[in-house]
């Protein structure tokens, strides 16, 4: 094995390490998501990880199998945030509400 595969499986490995600890720390973030908005948000970064691993995968093995899996999940993870984002502005809407009639005889002007 010559020094730049070394360095090439050294890299992939450690690119592995860290999408496994951005997932393990994202699973936090849903478990303790203040809001459903974190948990949406940390839903769709879980999405792109799972891609990125399956990049990671693919780089390992020296084989473009999964690049059609990951636009496919990329197009799922895409729709479903955008779904989520419009569940959560339908909900979190401020409701208009009428002014008042105005009953007070002082501020009316001239009959």
């Amino acid at each position: 094995m010559s020094v730049f595969e070394q360095i090439d499986r050294i890299l992939l490995t450690a690119a592995v390490v860290l999408i496994l600890l951005a997932g393990l720390l994202l699973l936090v973030r849903i478990w303790r998501g203040p809001s459903m908005l974190d948990r949406a948000i940390s839903l769709d970064v879980i999405a792109a990880l799972i891609i990125a691993g399956l990049g990671a995968k693919s780089a390992f093995a020296r084989d473009a199998f999964y690049f059609p899996v990951m636009m496919v999940l990329a197009f799922l993870g895409f729709t479903g945030s955008v779904g989520i984002a419009r569940f959560i502005a339908v909900r979190d809407r401020p409701t208009v509400t009428a002014p008042a009639p105005d009953t007070d005889e002082t501020t009316k002007g001239p009959q």
